[in-house]
């Protein structure tokens, strides 16, 4: 139901092509979208009975900004640009990519090669992304014996270990000519992208000698080698006549929900495939929310763009191309046209499977989170956050951070903090402390970065730490986030909720919750969850602390070389069981790796 506020917007709304962006009560863009006429699309959503996803929506509403625009295709490259800046909820969101790693050649005077996850925009060369990260490893290895870069950290006066390994041309102590390194990553590059029969060859014909001089661990060796070159790099089954990298973009709609397929062509296969399913807020243009997922998939940071994306019909092409810097086509015949029609397939397929789980799932996540809200008498939010702290005996305070939204852990969004209070033994005082410190540091963070915050704040503790919150939200922060206690009983079973605003003169109320009810069970689990990611932090830094006052104190052992052993090792039982080479790997000098083989 349109506020009287809205109905009044409505009226001035002009017949021409921009955008819309929807607000909460706390005037949060919770949507936006595009239209070649402002007037009607807007209209729209107040003037007819809504259902599904676009129902959550309009009940969100309480207000509504536009931006006009000269044409269609304006409005839809300022659409994208306004999703990156607000992140609306109700927009297609992608969550961080898969994390498979790509073989790097880094663009640097001294380049080499490494795996990564992270793809920089600094000129560098990226192959994959590669889905069995063990091959991938392999291969690099591989290359890195047999088309040698830099290995080392750069010139120390000296060659390195990798220098006498033939691993290494040499940056350690000399200047190495551009044309060796260009020599090496031609040959590098032709590798990667499928030219492998010569490398086959060599390795089979190694294999073959090594059996028959007896020498089967290293006639394995060689096997092996075959084997991670064909899972990463070899042509397993030709699927098009040419190598130009390609991604293929297609869609399927039912039921208010879109699920999009991409496929990855690679070194003329199909390298793999990924599948993202998402409820639509505007069932009328499923192509906007298709064309907006593409543009944030290649945002992300860990994307590589291909030579050329691929797409059905209905979409405007110049538009996204234009977006993403690349060509944009929609084949009309033979394989890739082929290829298109089997992403369409696929999308239908994974839907139906969605909508087989998706009544009990809902029941479980999003009608238990609104059982919450309900209970405290809020109207429903989609994101909850909560804190726990940890410490043994006052030592190495830190305290976690954990975020449910729709009923659903959002582990990406998870954060920790090392507590700069330290006392011998904490006391009520530096819980409320430890509370206070936590919550300043993320919601001053949040409304620096003019990030959303969260509809309902979970601390796990009773009225000292709501009150510690309260307290920084409302008198230092100006922030009206409610918070509420999860309290436990004698037995340290979670017993119910405290709810209330002293600020505002209100009291600190008990509310119960259902112990048999999914709300019940939702609220144990984000205690759980929290108490799980503070517990296992604290642990950490402990143990890291505590190696790092080990190493401290071994003789010759400064700073920095103490944080390159706990970088490489991570404990001190793989530091005990290093060699002397694996030391010097870390970045040791030969002295302080026999020093510590001696201390440890």
């Amino acid at each position: 139901m349109a506020t009287e506020h809205i109905k009044n917007k409505l009226k001035l709304l002009p017949d021409k092509p921009g955008c819309y962006l929807m607000k909460d009560i706390n005037g949060n863009v919770i949507y936006v979208g595009k239209s070649k006429n402002l007037k009607n699309r807007v209209r729209s959503y107040f003037k007819s009975k809504q259902v599904g996803r676009r129902a959550e929506l309009v009940r969100e509403i309480r207000d509504f900004d536009i931006i006009t625009v000269s044409s269609d295709k304006e409005s839809f490259l300022l659409e994208i640009t306004l999703i990156k800046k607000y992140q609306p909820y109700y927009n297609v969101q992608l969550k961080q990519g898969t994390g498979y790693p790509y073989i790097e050649i880094t663009n640097e005077r001294d380049p080499q090669t490494r795996l990564t996850s992270i793809v920089h925009k600094d000129h560098g060369y990226y192959f994959g992304p590669y889905p069995n990260v063990y091959a991938a490893q392999a291969t690099l290895k591989f290359i890195q014996k047999v088309w040698p870069l830099r290995r080392c950290s750069g010139h120390q006066g000296r060659p390195c270990l990798y220098y006498h390994m033939g691993q290494c041309l040499g940056a350690c102590f000399k200047e190495v000519p551009k044309s060796a390194y260009d020599k090496q990553i031609r040959k590098i590059k032709r590798f990667l992208n499928g030219d492998i029969s010569q490398v086959k060859q060599d390795l089979t014909e190694k294999m073959t000698q090594a059996s028959m001089d007896l020498e089967f661990e290293r006639a394995a060796e060689f096997r092996d080698q075959l084997k991670y070159i064909e899972q990463t790099v070899e042509k397993q089954k030709i699927i098009s006549n040419d190598h130009t990298q390609r991604d293929i973009f297609n869609f399927y709609v039912d039921k208010s929900w879109i699920s999009i397929q991409v496929f990855f062509l690679r070194q003329a296969k199909l390298l793999r495939r990924e599948t993202r399913l998402f409820p639509l807020t505007d069932t009328n243009e499923p192509q906007d929310a298709f064309v907006s997922f593409i543009a944030q998939f290649y945002g992300q940071r860990n994307r590589v763009l291909p030579k050329e994306v691929l797409v059905p019909a209905g979409i405007d092409n110049e538009a996204l191309a234009e977006v993403l810097g690349v060509t944009v086509r929609t084949p009309q015949r033979g394989q890739k046209r082929a290829l298109l029609e089997m992403a369409h397939d696929n999308a239908k397929l994974k839907l139906d499977e969605k909508f087989r789980l998706l009544e009990l799932g809902n029941r479980k996540t999003k009608g238990a989170q609104k059982e919450i809200f309900d209970a405290l008498g809020l109207p429903y939010g989609h994101r909850i956050e909560s804190f726990d702290h940890s410490h043994i005996q006052g030592a190495d305070p830190v305290s976690a951070l954990v975020v449910f939204t729709d009923g659903e852990p959002d582990k990406h969004e998870y954060r920790k903090y090392k507590l700069k209070g330290e006392v011998e033994h904490q006391n009520a005082a530096d819980e409320v402390g430890n509370t206070r410190e936590v919550v300043r540091r993320r919601y001053s963070r949040l409304l620096k970065e003019h990030k959303k915050m969260p509809d309902l704040i979970l601390m796990d503790g009773g009225q000292i730490q709501v009150d510690a919150c309260l307290d920084v939200l409302r008198n230092e922060l100006n922030v009206n986030i409610p918070v509420a206690g999860m309290v436990k009983d004698d037995h340290h079973r979670t017993n119910h909720l405290i709810f209330g605003d002293p600020t505002q003169g209100e009291e600190l109320k008990l509310i119960p919750l259902n112990p048999k009810s999914e709300g019940f069970y939702l609220m144990t689990r984000i205690q759980d969850e929290v108490h799980r990611f503070a517990i296992t932090f604290h642990r950490r830094t402990h143990a890291k602390n505590a190696l790092s006052s080990k190493l401290d104190e071994i003789k010759g052992i400064g700073p920095k070389s103490r944080n390159k052993l706990l970088r490489k090792f991570g404990s001190l039982k793989k530091i005990k069981e290093a060699s002397i080479e694996e030391l010097r790997d870390a970045g040791l000098t030969l002295p302080q790796a026999q020093t510590v083989k001696l201390s440890l």
